[in-house]
Parts: C-alpha cells; structure tokens; sequence
C-alpha cells in the first residue's frame, strides 16, 4: 500500500498563503481519484478538494476560489495552494484517495490561520 506523507502546513496570519505537499512512497497513477481532507477537533473530517487522474479538480464550497488542487503523477505528489485564508480554515490536513475505502490516514499537516 502506498504511504502518504503530508507536509507544508504552519501558522499564517488571515489573508495569507500556503502550499501543502502529499508525497507517496510510489506510484500514485493507479489512483484515480485524490483528495485533501481536513479534520477540526471533535468535527468530522471533511472533504475539500479532488483531483482525478487526469487533473479534473473538485471543491468543497468553502474553499472554491481559494484553493487549487493539483497533481503530479511523476514526482508522485499531490498538492494544496491554499490562498486568502480565513480562521475556519484552521485544522489538521490530510491527503487519501477518494473514496478512502480501508485505508488507514497520515500523520497530516496542521494549519493554523490566526493573527
């Protein structure tokens, strides 16, 4: 099974920017569909953004606009470009395929947007 690893998340003030990275331990082109997925304490984890194989994106209405999803199938890594951020951004954030079906979730990457 390919291991996730997410990084790039920190403390940015509201307004700011950041950029997470997903790196896999293999290949990620039999995956069809990735996604970045968020978690607030004592919250479900939430969905908030897809990409396909081919790089067809998706996002949740909280982040369209804001966010941009992309893919590298060679470098076997998936990315968030996270823009204008605002407090309730602020959560732990993970990377899986989607659906995740069994597979078990990384350590994830928090992101704290406060001023």
């Amino acid at each position: 099974q390919v291991q996730l690893v997410e990084s790039g998340g920190g403390l940015v003030q509201p307004g700011g920017s950041l950029r997470l990275s997903c790196a896999a331990s293999g290949s990620i082109y039999s995956i069809d569909t990735m996604g970045w997925y968020r978690q607030v304490p004592g919250k479900q984890r939430e969905l908030v953004a897809t990409i396909t194989r081919s790089g067809s994106p998706n996002y949740a209405d909280s982040v369209k606009g804001r966010f941009t999803i992309s893919r590298d199938n060679v470098k076997n890594t998936v990315y968030l470009q996270m823009n204008s951020l605002k407090p309730e951004d602020t959560a732990v954030y993970y990377c899986n395929p989607v659906p995740y079906g069994s597979r078990s979730w990384g350590q994830g990457t928090q992101v704290t947007v406060s001023s």
